[in-house]
């Protein structure tokens, strides 16, 4: 090759130019350092986002479904007559749900008012009684006038030997016999006005003993209605079965159980450390089992002041030495704000709440 050659223009340029593999080496050589630091960037900030979130959302497994329920009974005893509801069926408040045989309480009822009547017809006449009690006083004191009258002849005349000895002391008898006769009068006719409260005029009704006879036949009465048994809510009947025409049914025996599906909320039991930043309000959202996917919004509605052990029959503490400390659970009631168009909640459905408590950290928190 000719010196000529070398020493081109070309020739010169191409001692300058790199390979492209030599370039990209380099490039990469350079970002390496921005992109190590830029990942530790990423994972500070993703560490302190996700620090400064923390504890904001409460997540409750253990929760369920409950409703109103009411075990359907009577404090009344008879044999039953009909039960006009069929298992599953939904009632409304009001509905009857189960007769017992009413005779035996109206023959009881007519009774009572009977004498609750003839009572009246009683009092009455002792009002009357105590009047004709005053008029024989009356009459006693006019006779012991009349008495007195012929003692006082009859002391003046003894002396003069106008009547006999005899004749006197049968004066004098007679006058003290019909003085004690008044007394005894004015006792009995007082006794008789005590009778009537101390009020000759007094209204019957207001008496102890017309009450006493009122609130049997208020008793009766009670009694007969409670051979009706109507269901005090709107819910649905279970357990209808058990009860048929026929059966004797004892007082305060279970008949049947309703469920409300109206009233509903969920009863979240949440550990004690979960309850930090949870308080009245908070907005939860609501998943159940049974419907995969569905979405409930809820909030917080009550938080108990005990936890479920309180009322336990054995407590948790123990006085022994050893015992071991565990986390306990506290109730918390979640109402569900229900919308037409989902699907039914039931009694005992597993629930998972996810309480949104709003709580946010800070970066002083870390100092």
């Amino acid at each position: 090759m000719s010196q000529a050659t070398l020493s081109s223009p070309a020739a010169r340029t191409s001692d300058h130019v790199q390979p492209a593999p030599v370039r990209r080496r380099l490039v990469r050589s350079a970002m390496r350092p921005i992109l190590m630091i830029g990942g530790i960037a990423m994972v500070i900030v993703t560490v302190g986002a996700w620090w400064l979130t923390g504890g904001r959302m409460v997540s409750i497994d253990d929760a369920y479904v409950r409703a109103a329920k009411e075990v359907i009974a009577t404090d009344v005893s008879g044999i039953v007559t009909a039960v006009p509801v069929h298992e599953g069926q939904r009632v409304s408040q009001n509905d009857v749900l189960l007769r017992l045989d009413p005779r035996p309480f109206q023959i009881a009822l007519a009774g009572a008012v009977a004498n609750r009547n003839g009572l009246v017809a009683t009092l009455e006449a002792e009002k009357l009684d105590y009047k004709r009690m005053l008029r024989q006083v009356d009459v006693k004191d006019a006779q012991v006038a009349s008495d007195q009258a012929n003692y006082d002849r009859f002391a003046n005349l003894v002396k003069n030997g106008g009547v006999t000895r005899a004749e006197y002391d049968n004066a004098r008898f007679q006058l003290m016999a019909d003085k004690q006769t008044v007394e005894a009068l004015k006792v009995t006719a007082a006794m008789q006005l005590t009778r009537l409260g101390g009020d000759p005029e007094v209204d019957v009704r207001t008496m102890n003993d017309y009450l006493q006879a009122a609130a049997r036949v208020d008793e009766a009465q009670r009694q007969l209605d409670h051979t009706v048994i109507h269901a005090p809510f709107d819910g649905v009947v279970t357990q209808v079965d058990s009860v048929q025409p026929g059966m004797y049914l004892a007082a305060a025996t279970a008949a049947f159980g309703l469920v409300s599906d109206q009233h509903l909320w969920v009863e979240a039991n949440p550990k004690e450390t979960e309850l930090t930043h949870v308080k009245l309000g908070d907005k939860v959202e609501v998943t159940v089992d049974t419907y995969p996917g569905r979405v409930w919004h809820a909030v917080v509605e009550s938080i108990a002041p005990n936890s479920g052990s309180e009322f336990s029959v054995l407590p948790a503490q123990n006085t022994s030495g050893n015992w071991v400390k565990v986390v306990q659970r506290i109730p918390v009631r979640i109402r569900v704000e229900r919308q037409e168009g989902d699907p039914q909640l039931r009694a005992g459905m597993s629930v998972i709440a996810d309480i949104d408590t709003g709580h946010t950290r800070s970066w002083r928190d870390l100092f």
